[in-house]
């Protein structure tokens, strides 16, 4: 167990090396503010710390900074609420008083607002796909046998799909064949479209179109979905001008695991807490060992929920973070869960 004193100087050690980056001394903690401890006294009490494994030397100064277990600790033991600018809460809640019809596009607003507070990168994990329902299905002709197929979803998503259209087949087919999808199959979930359109639509079709067991082909291949998450990335680059990833070996690590979708979605790892912070190698990726991962989610409706991630440094500002993912996610929840309830 830590001893007052030895709290109050872990704590300024985390909090000046997160806002400076550079090594803490026990001069410059002998200086702050109700910190009445001799330069002596504390250099002791930071011995016994760095014997603990709360803070660690570097090679290139005397001072010391935080290890991953001081890091851990300060999370868990002194980190207070961090009341958030009347500038910064403006700019959360501007996505929310604008008319935004989309959902996905208020999810993508969302990550670059907190990437821009932040100066962190961000990642939004949309609802699960496989839980939307279909709101409507439109088709765009290109040219005589080719069409783009549109599948909007009940959150806004947009599904693009090419299609193949049959010989002959011409715009009241095309008419027809919207008005027969989006009488059978408007508010299916996504997931069982596929299995739908045969049974609800396979044998209309064929009364009302001649060439309808070779559009069916194409319709089949338009409604295969995967039961997956959308990601939404903001400040992909922004690590890149904090000084612990000047090395390029450590930057090649972290933009390749930004490239595989696997690797990003494990860093959401479902729990009991409402956001939750893991630090270093409590990540389990060595891409992410310098690295702090933010998570929290946001619901839409009772059914469908989303995850965001802010990932840093170690030396986060965790305090800040935290005030403004728990803010952007109370307002994703209460304004997402609106948009569906009022049917968009």
């Amino acid at each position: 167990m830590l001893t007052n004193r030895q709290l109050q100087i872990l704590k300024v050690i985390v909090d000046d090396f997160v806002s400076s980056a550079q090594p803490v001394g026990s001069r410059q903690i002998s200086k702050k503010e109700g910190i009445n401890f001799s330069p002596a006294t504390i250099r002791n009490e930071m011995a016994d710390l760095e014997e603990l494994g709360y803070i660690e030397k570097t090679h290139t100064s005397s001072g010391r900074v935080p290890s991953e277990k001081g890091y851990r600790f300060y999370v868990d033991h002194l980190l207070k609420p961090n009341s958030i600018s009347v500038k910064d809460i403006g700019i959360v809640q501007s996505i929310f008083q604008n008319q935004i019809v989309e959902i996905e596009q208020i999810i993508r607003q969302s990550a670059n607002i907190l990437s821009d507070l932040t100066t962190y990168t961000t990642i939004l994990l949309g609802p699960n796909v496989g839980k939307h329902r279909v709101k409507r299905f439109q088709i765009v002709p290109l040219s005589e046998q080719t069409a783009v197929a549109l599948i909007v979803t009940d959150n806004g998503h947009v599904e693009n799909r090419m299609i193949t259209l049959p010989k002959g087949f011409d715009a009241l087919d095309i008419e027809k064949t919207v008005k027969i999808l989006n009488d059978r199959l408007v508010g299916v979930p996504i997931l069982e479209l596929q299995s739908k359109l045969e049974l609800e639509t396979l044998e209309v079709l064929r009364q009302h179109i001649h060439t309808a067991d070779s559009l069916f082909q194409s319709l089949k291949i338009m409604t295969s979905m995967e039961n997956e998450s959308e990601i939404y990335f903001a400040g992909k680059t922004n690590m890149l001008n904090q000084p612990e990833f000047h090395d390029l070996n450590k930057i090649r690590m972290l933009m390749d695991l930004m490239e595989k979708k696997n690797q990003v979605i494990s860093l959401f790892h479902p729990g009991d807490q409402d956001i939750q912070i893991r630090i270093g190698s409590e990540n389990n990726n060595l891409a992410m060992e310098d690295c702090s991962v933010i998570t929290a989610t946001y619901s839409i409706g009772e059914e469908q929920s989303g995850s965001i991630a802010i990932i840093g440094p170690t030396r986060m500002d965790y305090q800040r973070v935290i005030s403004l993912i728990d803010m952007m996610r109370n307002g994703l929840s209460r304004t997402l869960t609106k948009k569906l309830m009022d049917g968009l």
